[in-house]
């Protein structure tokens, strides 16, 4: 069907909202009894011609007494889904009593499967029924839906000589259709919309940045993709079309299936219904979702590797009540998150409670494939808190640590502003694999992409631009081309890694003597009573054994104790202790930064080995950011004498003014 008609068919269902609810709901509350029940007649038309075998099965079933019927019932309807009830929407359409019609219409309700009792759950329509029953409107509904105007059948309506008045609408067709809705109802309510629909135009740059490098390398066979936060399932739909179109262009035939978790029930909802009326029931079996299916704290594929994996987490949103469930900070021992590496073998990669995006890119990263020739690809989107929140040695900065040295970054593709429908914040793409091919081993691309949108005539929000085609097009080909340009720059891993240094000075106290050792007990009463000062006596806390080496950078100074040459140690002054962070490139390492840096200006200060912690962040600013030339004196001077002349013409008119 062409996209005309799908839109007609979108533009018709919209029309019914507004025609039977406006004086029930407010606009954005549409979507709750819209959606359901567009799901419901689709579902229905694909079960009118087997109604009678599913109740025939139902029958002999009962009557076998054989409990566990789902397959054989589904087999009967030849769909993933069927109903029992002896109901069909036609059947209800004739009833004359409202209170009659209610009790019919929950009847059928509760006649269908499993898989779609739980998308009606989720959506709470039931919730709605007493009153859409009360208002007269669930008749009308239903008559609506039913309207020979309009064909959400897979079967076309023949004209009585026998010409197609309307199309069947085949599954991909209904998805169109439906998804279009979801779209709209979300633009009804922009101040939600981002938190669980990524932007069409972002979720193809996504799917390309995955699916483009390895084009070539696809072969024939089964693909497994995955999305941790599916929303409405746009991104796992969008990437399987990616794919199968790209395996097409190559000669393949790919057989692709979606895994999805989702935390928002309603959005859960709409996935799953979304991808049963396309026809793809297994893989509405394999969306998981609801309250209390927190990816983060109830994984639902645990041990389980996906080839694909693409998502747009929650960001800037607490976890704590998944950190809290899973055993609390010091509690988790999720193999996701608690690893070996570094030598370390509890490696933590638990963030801050107040946001937990990272989180989900280590789940994803957690669920890579090592045994295989393409091992995993993924694309997931997070703001720019992500690339350099976190200190040395804490969570945000250990999961970065963790990719990059294991030489899985491929890329982060900085995004335009307000690309997003309810935020104008930055945005950035990571792209990671686990089979980097040779010429991106050891090095990681940025990718300034911000300049390359398309303005849209009328805002969607904060929504101002779009990615077109050609833009989408631009940075894949950059992506791929992988060449230092003004947009796109390449750097070794390690130059986004430094060393967190702690420095110290000594403890310098007036009144103390200088060839002795002070016993912790006596340093804490001398700093109570005695006054610091710089020209005063270091305060020494500990005398080495012979044959220690002088070590002034590490803290082991010479000292004459008793008349005899010592090697000691200095009690520390917490009040000039500093930090350094000194970049894993630095030529000659701590050492030569801190005879270079620190020495000149502190020639008693040394370092604390024990103390260095590594950490990694990635500064677009730094490597993009180009200042604006400074005026010339001459700019500035005429600007100045312009000025004055306005002055004193504003003088002579107010004196002029009252003479």
């Amino acid at each position: 069907m062409e996209q005309g008609q799908l839109s007609w068919i979108a533009n018709f269902i919209w029309g019914i909202a507004d025609d039977v609810l406006r004086d029930l709901y407010v606009r954005g509350k549409y979507r709750d009894v819209i959606l359901p029940m567009t799901v419901l007649r689709r579902l229905d038309s694909l079960l009118e011609l087997s109604k009678k075998a599913v109740l025939d099965m139902k029958a002999s079933l009962d009557k076998a007494k054989i409990v566990h019927q789902d397959q054989a019932l589904r087999q009967a309807a030849g769909q993933a889904f069927y109903n029992t009830s002896k109901f069909t929407l036609r059947d209800l359409k004739a009833r004359a009593s409202q209170q009659q019609l209610k009790a019919d219409f929950e009847a059928y309700l509760e006649g269908f499967s499993p898989n779609v009792q739980d998308i009606l759950e989720k959506f709470e329509f039931r919730n709605q029924i007493p009153r859409l029953s009360k208002a007269d409107a669930l008749g009308t509904l239903i008559e609506k839906l039913l309207s020979p105007d309009i064909n959400l059948s897979p079967n076309p309506v023949l004209n009585g000589d026998g010409t197609v008045k309307h199309p069947g609408l085949d599954n991909h067709g209904m998805g169109t259709v439906f998804e279009e809705l979801v779209r709209r109802f979300n633009e009804e309510n922009n101040e939600e919309a981002g938190e669980h629909w990524t932007p069409r135009d972002a979720v193809k740059l996504m799917a390309k940045l995955i699916f483009l490098p390895i084009a070539n390398e696809i072969e024939s066979g089964t693909y497994l993709l995955y999305d941790g936060a599916c929303g409405t399932g746009g991104m796992l739909t969008v990437a399987e079309e990616t794919l199968q179109e790209l395996a097409t262009a190559h000669g393949k035939q790919v057989a692709t299936h979606l895994y999805g978790q989702e935390i928002n029930a309603e959005t859960y909802a709409i996935a799953k219904a979304d991808l049963l009326l396309k026809g793809e029931g297994d893989a509405a079996d394999n969306i998981i979702g609801g309250p209390e299916h927190s990816t983060l704290a109830n994984d639902a594929f645990r041990s389980q590797e996906f080839d694909f994996m693409l998502s747009n987490p929650p960001y800037g949103k607490s976890w704590k009540s998944d950190q809290e469930r899973m055993g609390g900070k010091q509690g988790i021992k999720d193999p996701r998150f608690i690893i070996e590496h570094a030598d370390d073998p509890e490696y933590s990669l638990i963030t801050r409670s107040s946001d937990g995006q990272m989180l989900f890119l280590a789940n994803m990263l957690s669920k890579m494939k090592h045994g295989t020739l393409l091992g995993s690809r993924i694309a997931e989107v997070h703001n720019g808190s992500s690339l350099f929140t976190g200190d040395a040695g804490q969570g945000e900065s250990n999961i970065r640590r963790w990719i990059i040295e294991n030489d899985w970054l491929e890329a982060i593709v900085a995004l335009p502003l307000n690309m997003f429908y309810n935020t104008g914040i930055a945005t950035y793409i990571w792209v990671v694999t686990n089979r980097k091919p040779e010429h991106r081993k050891g090095r990681v691309q940025l990718i300034d992409a911000t300049q390359w949108f398309k303005p849209l005539r009328k805002n969607l929000g904060k929504k101002n631009c779009e990615l077109s085609d050609d833009d989408i097009q631009q940075i894949c080909d950059t992506f791929i081309d992988f060449k230092e340009t003004e947009q796109s720059k390449i750097f070794p891993n390690a130059a986004f890694g430094y060393w967190k240094v702690t420095v110290e000075r000594p403890l310098r106290l007036k009144g103390i003597e200088s060839n002795r050792v002070y016993t912790p007990k006596e340093i804490k009463a001398l700093k109570e009573t005695e006054t610091r000062a710089d020209d005063a006596e270091p305060v020494i806390k500990k005398i080495h054994k012979k044959g220690t080496k002088l070590d002034p950078l590490r803290g082991l100074f010479s000292a004459t104790i008793q008349g005899k040459p010592a090697i000691v140690e200095y009690e520390p002054d917490p009040d000039l202790r500093d930090t350094e962070q000194i970049p894993l490139l630095e030529e000659g390492g701590i050492e030569a930064f801190l005879k270079r840096e620190v020495l000149p200006h502190a020639a008693d200060a040394w370092y604390v080995p024990d103390s260095v912690k590594t950490g990694y962040e990635v500064s677009f600013t730094r490597y993009f950011y180009k200042p604006q030339p400074l005026r010339t004196l001459e700019e500035i001077r005429a600007d100045i004498l312009a000025l004055e002349k306005e002055t004193e013409g504003l003088l002579s008119e107010i004196i002029g003014g009252g003479t």
